[in-house]
């Protein structure tokens, strides 16, 4: 399969081992996890897996080592409605971006826990999939170009300011698809 993923993230991703894998994908899923939270917030009887979620993303950026439970995560997350398969597909926008959220979160903690670089990649194809889709879906939007800036920033060296600029891109995620949707604007904390 052709990965959206820039050859020289997916490059240096092999070249520089399970540290820099688990960083990336932590930041990935930072970006994308306001989607799941700011959609799901005030859905009755999502609110373990809302601090699930954050508690995941969080538990990511310790990337000089892997999550011990990462798999009993997945298996957590595997659960999810979000992921669970679907005869008629996904047509709503809220459930398109929380669907992506929780499949970037999942190659998230797949990588983590195995430290590949094509577990981390994959947890980048999903992300640059949703900023894609979110660019088509709003106007003169530059997600798509911003995830590719802020994965290659990942994986750098120089991280300096990526854990900022990775929450500032993903509340500017969930600002776009709220304008899209009917929804008023959720608070939560973070």
């Amino acid at each position: 399969m052709r990965t959206l993923v820039q050859e020289a993230v997916a490059e240096r991703l092999r070249r520089a081992g399970d540290e820099t894998v688990r960083l990336y994908v932590a930041a990935c899923a930072e970006r994308m996890a306001p989607l799941f939270v700011g959609l799901r917030a005030g859905t009755g009887g999502r609110e373990v897996d809302l601090d699930f979620c954050v508690e995941s993303v969080h538990a990511l950026w310790c990337a000089d080592r892997p999550l011990a439970d990462a798999s009993d995560r997945v298996g957590v997350l595997e659960q999810f409605p979000e992921l669970q398969p679907r005869e008629e597909g996904i047509s709503d926008i809220a459930e398109t971006y929380t669907f992506f959220a929780a499949l970037v979160l999942r190659h998230a903690l797949l990588a983590n826990r195995s430290g590949s670089a094509e577990d981390g990649v994959s947890c980048g194809h999903a992300a640059l999939t949703a900023t894609g889709m979110l660019d088509q879906n709003v106007g003169g939007g530059a997600f798509r170009a911003e995830e590719e800036r802020l994965q290659l920033l990942s994986v750098s060296g120089d991280v300096a300011g990526l854990w900022e600029a990775s929450v500032r891109a993903g509340r500017e995620r969930l600002r776009a698809v709220l304008s899209r949707t009917a929804r008023p604007p959720q608070r939560f904390a973070r």
